[in-house]
C-alpha cells in the first residue's frame, strides 16, 4: 500500500495550478479521444466546470473567451477541437514583455533630491516678476531645508545661491542678493513642534490621571 502512495513531485506537473489535478486529468482525457465529435462534446463539458469553479468571474466580459484560452494553454496547445472562438498561439502566449525603462537620475547634489532640479526648470521659463521672485526664493529655502536635513550643522546662504546658480545652469542668479533665506531654527521647526505637542498630550493625561486618583473615594 506504501508502494502505490504518489507524491505531488511524481506526478504531472500542473499547468495552470488553481484548477487542480482533476481538471488537468479531465483535459488529458480529452485529448486522447479519437473522434472530434467525443473531444468537443468532453471540451464543452469541461468549460462549464471550469465556469463553475470561477463564479466570480461571470460577469466578466470575454469570460467564455478567457476559459477557452485556459483550456489550449492546460491542453498545452494540442488538443483539437472547435472553438467558438480563435485559438491563441503558443509563441504570443509565453513571449516575455519587454523590460520597463526606469528614468535614471543621478544628480550631482543627491541631498536635495529630483524634485528640486524640476522646480528649477519650471521657475526658469516662468516671466521675470513677482511670481518667478518668490519661486525662486521658495525652492532656495527648500534647498536649504533639504541640506539641513543631510547636514545638521548650519548652512550659508551663498552655499545654497551657489548650488542654484550651478542646477539651473546659470539662469537662477541670486549671489548678489541682499536678502536672507530663514534661518535653521525655523526651518527645521517643525520636527520640535510636533514633539512638544505630543510631550503636552502626554502632560494632559498625565495631569488627568492625578485629578481622578485624588477624587477617588478610599475605603
Amino acid at each position: 500500500m506504501i508502494d502505490d502512495l504518489e507524491y505531488n513531485t511524481e506526478r504531472e506537473h500542473l499547468i495552470i495550478p488553481e484548477y487542480g489535478r482533476h481538471l488537468q486529468k479531465m483535459i488529458n482525457y480529452a485529448k486522447s479521444r479519437e473522434t472530434k465529435e467525443e473531444r468537443n462534446k468532453f471540451a464543452k463539458s469541461i468549460i462549464n466546470v471550469m465556469g463553475n469553479l470561477q463564479p466570480h468571474l461571470r460577469d466578466v466580459p470575454d469570460f467564455q473567451h478567457k476559459l477557452w484560452d485556459q483550456l489550449f494553454i492546460m491542453a498545452d496547445f494540442d488538443i483539437d477541437v472547435d472553438s467558438p472562438y480563435e485559438k491563441p498561439e503558443r509563441e504570443v502566449i509565453q513571449a516575455r514583455p519587454e523590460p520597463l525603462k526606469y528614468p535614471q537620475n543621478f544628480p550631482k547634489y543627491r541631498f536635495y533630491g529630483n524634485n528640486i532640479k524640476t522646480m528649477i526648470d519650471v521657475a526658469i521659463t516662468w516671466e521675470d516678476g513677482e511670481m518667478k521672485e518668490a519661486l525662486t526664493y521658495t525652492i532656495a529655502n527648500h534647498m536649504k531645508k533639504c541640506f539641513l536635513n543631510w547636514n545638521k550643522d548650519t548652512v550659508e546662504d551663498d552655499v545654497i545661491y551657489s548650488h542654484l546658480y550651478e542646477l539651473s545652469d546659470g539662469k537662477i542668479n541670486l549671489k548678489n542678493s541682499d536678502e536672507e533665506l530663514s534661518d535653521a531654527n525655523s526651518l527645521l521647526r517643525t520636527k520640535s513642534k510636533y514633539g512638544n505637542k505630543s510631550n503636552n498630550n502626554n502632560n494632559k493625561k498625565n495631569n488627568n490621571k492625578k485629578k481622578y486618583s485624588n477624587n477617588r473615594k478610599r475605603y
